[in-house]
């Protein structure tokens, strides 16, 4: 995984989108949860609506992690298409538990103005090479 501070970068880089803040909260919560981050965050911007963004390689490993059913029942979920981990990911677990709380693409956009739980699965144009093969790809090499 590449440094928490290029990744930091590269998400301000893509977040064009004026409704999207992109910060280090998390780094300064003190907290080890998603879900305990996610609490503190929303008590800590009471007026603010959130999403959780994932990709579909998350959605598979999610019954794995810590309230995962709380964290779909505290804040609407974004998943993203990704290779090639999507159709695993659609039929795993998390998403037949929460089968019902599925917005259609055309709910989409308005993610954040329901309430929980809601998520959505945004296929998206695939990118063939891996996560790997993309960071390497930006790694310079040295200088003679």
């Amino acid at each position: 995984m590449a440094p928490f501070e290029e990744r930091l970068a590269q998400a301000k880089t893509l977040a064009r989108d004026p409704r999207i803040r992109v910060t280090d909260i998390e780094t300064r919560l003190d907290t080890r949860f998603t879900i305990d981050s996610m609490r503190r965050i929303q008590t800590s911007f009471p007026e603010k609506q959130f999403v959780w963004i994932m990709g579909a390689d998350n959605l598979i490993q999610f019954p794995q992690w810590k309230d995962w059913r709380n964290l779909f029942a505290t804040v609407p979920i974004a998943v993203f298409d990704r290779a090639p981990y999507s159709v695993k990911a659609l039929a795993g677990k998390a998403a037949q538990v929460f089968a019902k709380s599925r917005l259609k693409t055309q709910h989409a956009r308005k993610l954040a103005d329901f309430t929980p739980p809601a998520w959505t699965f945004f296929r998206t144009p695939l990118h063939p090479a891996s996560a790997t093969e993309i960071r390497a790809s930006r790694i310079t090499s040295p200088s003679d």
